[in-house]
C-alpha cells in the first residue's frame, strides 16, 4: 500500500511486518536528517573514501540520496544495502521518487551509479551477512523493534561491529533507552541529535 507523506514523498506499507517504511510525516525529511546530515555529511568530513553499510536497503531511498550527495561533493561513495525482503517491481513503479536503476541492479553485483557512487545490494539478513570487507558508515534503517525485535539486540550489533573500522559512524531514527544500551555494549559512543519533524531525538553513534 502507497502513502504519501506530509513532506509529499511516497512510502510503503510493509503487510509482513505492519509498518511503514518512512516515517508518515515525512519520508524524504526523515532521510535527509537522520542519514544523510548527521551520517553522510559527517563522514565526508572524516573519511577519505566512504564505505556504506546499510541495514534495510528498502525502497532504496536512502541509497538514492546518498548517490545525489556524493555527486555534490565530488566525493567517492561506495554502498552496500542489506536486504532479507525485497519489494517488488510494481512497489517500486508506485514510488514518486526514482530509484527504479538501484532495484534493477544485479543482486550481489557491484553497479556504477554515477563516477562517484558504487553501488550493491545483497538479498540477506543481517544476522547471516559475512562478509570479507570493513565499512566505515551503517545507515541502521531496520523496521522499528516493535516489528523485528532480533535487530536491535546488543547481540546484533556486536555481529554489525565485527565488519566495522575504528571510529566507524551508525545513524538510526530509534533512540529507545535499551537500543543506546544495546549500542554501547557493542562499544558503541552514543550521541543524541535532534530528530526530523515530528521526531524529537535520534542517535549517531562511534565505534570506539
Amino acid at each position: 500500500m502507497i502513502k504519501i507523506t506530509t513532506d509529499g514523498t511516497t512510502t510503503l506499507y510493509s503487510d509482513c511486518f505492519k509498518t511503514y517504511y518512512h516515517s508518515i510525516f515525512g519520508a524524504r525529511q526523515e532521510s535527509e536528517r537522520v542519514f544523510m546530515e548527521l551520517g553522510l555529511d559527517f563522514a565526508f568530513e572524516h573519511f577519505a573514501e566512504i564505505r556504506i553499510l546499510e541495514m534495510g536497503f528498502g525502497t532504496g531511498l536512502n541509497a538514492l540520496l546518498a548517490s545525489e550527495r556524493a555527486v555534490l561533493n565530488s566525493k567517492k561513495v561506495n554502498y552496500t544495502g542489506l536486504e532479507a525482503f525485497p519489494i517488488s517491481k510494481e512497489e517500486v513503479s508506485e514510488l514518486n521518487f526514482n530509484v527504479l536503476p538501484f532495484h534493477e541492479a544485479t543482486w550481489g553485483l557491484t553497479t556504477a551509479i554515477n563516477p562517484f557512487f558504487d553501488f550493491r545490494k545483497i538479498n540477506t539478513g543481517l544476522e547471516d551477512f559475512q562478509l570479507n570487507e570493513k565499512f566505515n558508515l551503517v545507515f541502521y534503517d531496520a523496521f522499528a523493534p516493535s516489528a523485528q525485535p532480533e535487530l536491535w539486540t546488543a547481540e546484533i550489533f556486536q555481529h554489525l561491529a565485527s565488519f566495522l573500522d575504528s571510529g566507524a559512524v551508525l545513524t538510526t531514527y530509534c533512540s529507545k533507552v535499551y537500543v543506546q544500551k544495546n549500542l554501547k555494549a557493542a562499544g558503541f559512543r552514543i550521541e543524541k541529535h535532534a530528530g526530523p519533524y515530528r521526531k524529537r531525538e535520534v542517535l549517531r553513534a562511534i565505534l570506539s
